[in-house]
């Protein structure tokens, strides 16, 4: 009897969610017209407590995304513009030495921008990577190390990363140690004729559409917690294990992408896929993830993952390819249901 009255506490949690989503959706396109799934793809992110990289070329939306983010979850945002000359204590802060009225002097720390629990990197590869690697610990433990001491971030705390495509001038590409620690990749591409034009109508006008805020701090990591008690299927669970572990070279003998690969996906990627599943179902108010919804994120968890090797470049080859080869390979006929 507890566990039904268990059961039913958190269905009730689910769909009250599933509510606070659809009004949190709704006042993000006042202001980010279209492409719902970029929006699905960066919420998710943030209800897993995950990071997102989004990748695209200047003038998309992608720096408006996130602006209108910070006001609908309502966390505290900063901003840091990467440029090349950008040192990794702009980011995480530095101590100075001041004089008191008495003439004693001691060291007092000043926060950088990424004491904050909403934190847009902004065209992130454009910085060094001495200076990427600054948020290597910040996102993966929620700390920063400073002068030997240990200091907790915000939370919830969460970077939302935009990125140019590589073949611009300008720009490094991000380590592969880092590219892990960000849950999803969401590639923001060109809108279409209809959408472009609403933008233009909504954008150039005496006045824009303004977000409001929807979501808390404390909310947001309500509902993190609840996406973390959502059930997965044994099926579910197998699928996420099948497609993973297929994107390794050295399991993927006897596959359609054995001779593809230099390097795959490790076991954040499975952590990343059974979250963002049940975000998934939980933006589409559904109560529990399906297999359907591990191919549907392949493409978002594991591109940013792997790496082709060069014959595989030679021939033209390209990841997303790959992964649709492998998801059909790996899940066949679930995948299509």
């Amino acid at each position: 009897m507890k566990g039904k009255v268990m059961a039913e506490a958190l269905v009730e949690r689910i769909e009250s969610l599933g509510e606070q989503l659809a009004q949190a959706k709704t006042s993000i396109n006042r202001r980010f017209i279209g492409q719902e799934r970029v929006v699905d793809l960066v919420l998710a992110s943030m209800l897993c407590g995950g990071h997102a990289l989004l990748v695209g070329l200047p003038g998309l939306g992608k720096t408006r995304l996130v602006d209108t983010l910070s006001t609908v979850m309502g966390l505290k945002g900063n901003r840091i513009q990467f440029t090349p000359d950008l040192m990794p204590a702009d980011i995480l802060g530095s101590e100075v030495l001041e004089t008191g009225a008495d003439g004693s002097r001691a060291f007092r720390f000043i926060e950088g921008p990424i004491f904050c629990q909403l934190l847009m990197a902004d065209e992130i590869n454009r910085a060094s990577p001495r200076t990427q690697s600054a948020l290597l610990q910040a996102m993966q433990e929620r700390e920063v190390t400073i002068a030997g001491e240990h200091r907790p971030l915000g939370r919830p705390f969460h970077v939302l990363a935009t990125q140019n495509p590589i073949e611009q001038e300008g720009t490094y590409p991000l380590p592969e140690a880092q590219l892990d620690r960000f849950l999803v990749q969401v590639d923001v591409d060109y809108p279409d004729r209809a959408t472009e034009r609403d933008i233009l109508l909504a954008t150039t006008g005496a006045e824009e559409a303004e977000a409001h805020q929807v979501f808390t701090a404390a909310g947001l990591l309500d509902a993190q917690e609840v996406i973390r008690r959502m059930p997965v299927g044994d099926s579910v669970v197998e699928a996420i294990l099948d497609l993973v572990r297929a994107c390794r070279p050295g399991e993927a003998e006897g596959t359609a992408v054995a001779d593809t690969l230099s390097w795959g996906p490790g076991p954040r990627a499975a952590q990343a896929l059974m979250l963002a599943t049940r975000a998934k179902a939980l933006l589409d108010g559904r109560l529990a993830p399906s297999v359907a919804d591990v191919a549907d994120l392949a493409r978002p968890v594991l591109t940013h993952r792997m790496a082709l090797n060069f014959a595989a470049r030679a021939r033209g080859e390209t990841l997303g390819a790959v992964i649709d080869r492998v998801v059909a390979q790996s899940l066949g006929q679930e995948a299509a249901a």
